[in-house]
């Protein structure tokens, strides 16, 4: 069973979202390094539950974890496996969402900042896509507003020809103490952004943040095989960091609008077919319609409505290269508005089958006189 990332936030393997944000939530208070100083242990068991909730609350993660278990998600974590430093730059807006204020303390553990330069802010954008956009893949032009490197002074928030001094607020150490529910905490520095120097002249063009908002466009290549709810990370097209600090990176939430034909299961496609009373009686040959172009169909005699019928193989290819499979569901109309003749000649063929109603009717009348008591 593929339970250990349950057991760890102390959810069912049929929770919720929000079930899953509330016991992360209490578990990464409880093992926090600074409600627990000195405590490897609760250290250790930090970082187990935060690689749990990445995995999670991320439900395209969570099916590949139901799935391929632990072993199955290396692919999905990169090289090395589960790196909290990339799961806390990742995760900013749940982080804020989950802790109120106490989001950016969990973006400064374990090395998330690296000599007192904190990455810039990550931004999420949502792109709607096309059905067959995301069996395909595709490639979008997008458009964000964002803070960019000053091109003047080239992020050092320095007016050209001064120079960049300590820090009169944290003595040029970037950071400082400050107490809190949890103990003693460092944060940044806010007036200096954790770099620890000022300018010396601020930049007339920034007034010495180092950036500037600036209008972007940027083309995303969608991979094929995506679904709805599938987020894409972008390294680096985040805003940018004070200072001249690294830039955040950009998360693209993926909306698949549905399509008129087909209906997507995984990585199955169904799809409904119509057919005639005398097609689904006599049997019939379908070109029926499918994410890989058309099929050729056998309906065979006496098909009933509902019935499904599978094309292996047909269906989407996803991210690690599984193709599912195409069904397509026959459902037989029932004619309406039937001439004189076509009536007449309706009732000799119930005539010729000894009976007035469907068999299948027939038989199910039957069954409700005998559950009634009824001879």
């Amino acid at each position: 069973m593929n339970d250990e990332y349950y057991k760890l936030l102390e959810v069912d393997k049929n929770a919720s979202q929000e079930e899953i944000k509330k016991a992360y939530r209490k578990m990464a208070l409880k093992y926090h390094p600074d409600r627990n100083p000195g405590d490897k242990n609760a250290e250790e068991m930090f970082k187990k539950v935060s690689e749990a909730y990445e995995v999670l609350s991320d439900p395209q993660k969570r099916q590949q974890y139901d799935q391929f278990g632990k072993e199955g998600m290396n692919s999905s974590f990169g090289p090395g496996g589960f790196q909290w430093s990339n799961f806390s730059h990742s995760q900013d807006a749940d982080f804020a969402d989950i802790f109120g204020g106490l989001g950016s303390l969990f973006g400064n553990i374990f090395g998330a900042q690296q000599g007192g330069r904190d990455h810039g802010t990550n931004l999420r954008v949502m792109v709607e896509i096309g059905f067959m956009e995301a069996v395909n893949g595709v490639e979008k032009t997008i458009s964000i507003t964002k803070p960019e490197t000053c091109p003047k002074c080239k992020g050092t928030g320095c007016e050209p020809g001064s120079k960049l001094t300590d820090c009169p607020k944290c003595k040029g150490k970037g950071r400082f103490r400050v107490q809190s529910f949890f103990g003693v905490i460092e944060q940044p520095c806010p007036n200096c952004g954790g770099s620890g120097k000022v300018a010396e002249k601020a930049c007339s063009d920034c007034r010495g943040e180092g950036r500037i908002k600036q209008s972007k466009k940027l083309s995303i290549k969608i991979p094929p095989g995506v679904d709805n709810g599938a987020r894409l990370r972008v390294s680096g097209e985040g805003e940018a960091g004070l200072k001249g600090a690294p830039s955040g990176d950009l998360f693209v939430d993926i909306r698949v609008k549905p399509h008129e034909l087909f209906q997507r299961e995984d990585n199955d496609v169904v799809c409904n077919v119509p057919i005639s009373f005398p097609q689904a009686a006599l049997g019939c040959e379908l070109e029926v319609p499918t994410v890989q172009g058309q099929m050729k169909l056998t309906v065979p005699a006496g098909t009933q409505s509902g019935r499904l019928f599978r094309l292996k193989g047909k269906g989407i290819k996803d991210l690690r290269g599984y193709v599912g499979d195409h069904y397509v569901k026959i459902l037989v109309e029932t004619p309406t508005h039937l001439s004189k003749d076509q009536k007449d000649l309706l009732v000799k063929f119930a005539e010729s089958c000894g009976q007035k109603v469907h068999p299948a009717a027939d038989d199910f009348l039957s069954k409700v006189k005998k559950f009634l008591g009824k001879k």
